[in-house]
């Protein structure tokens, strides 16, 4: 289902985003050395009931996980890249961890993904591929707009990370959202320009450049749900929520301090 949105709809959008910006904003903050992945989900919790809105991942049971996730954010560390499920782990120093939240809030969802590392140590390789990501997702969200297709946003995305020197996993992406988390239409982190979904003013997308250090092939953790790098190499991910306006596009999941 690909889904337009309406100005009242795409209002509450914005709600969404910011909800989702400012916990992950508030996660990072508060995250340091020792703190414990259980902890993180925890006050992600907090947040969600206090706000009043809705986590997207609790119940979530896809045909590619184990069953329902059972808990309110994705952390992934190091190796882990998507889906990291919570689990008893103590972050340290050097540590790169990556948080991923999508709520809804009002019957409209918005998803969301930062990668930061943890304590004083700055990892060359992990600070790469942190900021390879951040420069795809804003060449992504660059070629979104009115009269574009979905290839040119992965021909941007693909073409940032290539350059950086990573080989790209096309198995998952970003995709279309709305009134769910996950719609189509699909938007891969490469292709082809000119090609794919024309977008129109209404559409959401999150867009997700994410990387693995030196290979693009997964495995999925014991848990069923966790995915890291065959290798066991360092991976990152970076999220945004966006709307495609008369204009171009719109970020709706920028963190308070950062919104217009």
């Amino acid at each position: 289902m690909i889904e337009i949105l309406n100005p009242s709809e795409l209002a509450r959008a914005k709600d969404t985003g910011a909800l989702v910006a400012d916990i992950l904003q508030t996660l990072r903050s508060r995250t340091s050395v020792g703190t414990n992945l259980l902890d993180i989900d925890r006050w992600t919790k907090e947040m969600i009931v206090e706000a009043g809105a809705e986590s997207c991942y609790v119940d979530y049971a896809p045909s590619f996980g184990r069953g329902p996730f059972g808990h309110y954010i994705c952390t992934a560390v190091n190796d882990a890249v998507l889906h990291g499920l919570p689990h008893d782990y103590t972050l340290a120093d050097g540590d790169l961890l990556s948080l991923d939240l999508a709520v809804s809030l009002e019957g409209v969802a918005a998803d969301s993904a930062i990668s930061f590392i943890v304590g004083e140590s700055k990892p060359p390789e992990s600070v790469a591929l942190i900021n390879a990501t951040e420069r795809a997702l804003r060449a992504g969200i660059a070629a979104a707009g009115p009269g574009a297709r979905t290839g040119d946003i992965s021909h941007a995305i693909g073409s940032v990370l290539r350059e950086a020197g990573y080989s790209i996993n096309t198995e998952f992406g970003g995709h279309g959202i709305g009134s769910t988390m996950h719609q189509d239409p699909h938007v891969s982190n490469t292709g082809r320009p000119g090609r794919g979904y024309k977008l129109r003013p209404g559409l959401m997308l999150a867009l997700e450049p994410w990387v693995m250090a030196d290979t693009a092939e997964l495995v999925t953790d014991a848990d069923g749900w966790t995915l890291r790098s065959a290798t066991g190499c360092r991976t990152a991910h970076s999220e945004h929520t966006i709307a495609i306006t008369d204009d171009g596009a719109e970020i709706l999941t920028l963190p308070s301090h950062a919104r217009p």
